[in-house]
């Protein structure tokens, strides 16, 4: 959650903002595999193994309150919940494959 509410800070102020919504070792990852489609619980669970479930559930709710993803829960035994990602999640887009892109290069060993 965006812990800024001044927005007149300054010039480095929105990159602050940005980076707090998608802060957390786990929300870019979350919003990279939401790309691709709409999502269970179970299947982010899959795609990243080393994520606890506390973890997980904690992060998707961050994102669900600062608007990214949307949360469809679907009344019917057992329950089944959808993660999406909303049209503000998804303007995130070029930059998680940017980021994507430069951890191809960088961290992978590429240059």
């Amino acid at each position: 959650m965006a812990k800024h509410t001044d927005y007149a800070c300054g010039p480095g102020c929105p990159v602050e903002w940005a980076l707090q919504l998608i802060d957390g070792k786990w929300k870019g990852v979350i919003l990279y595999h939401l790309l691709e489609k709409t999502m269970r619980f179970n299947e982010l669970r899959r795609k990243m193994p080393n994520v606890t479930q506390r973890m997980l559930t904690n992060q998707l709710r961050e994102l669900e309150k600062d608007g990214l993803i949307h949360r469809e829960v679907y009344a019917q035994v057992p329950p089944r919940v959808d993660y999406s990602l909303t049209e503000r999640g998804r303007s995130l887009q070029p930059i998680i494959a940017a980021l994507k892109d430069w951890g191809d290069r960088y961290v992978l060993g590429a240059a």
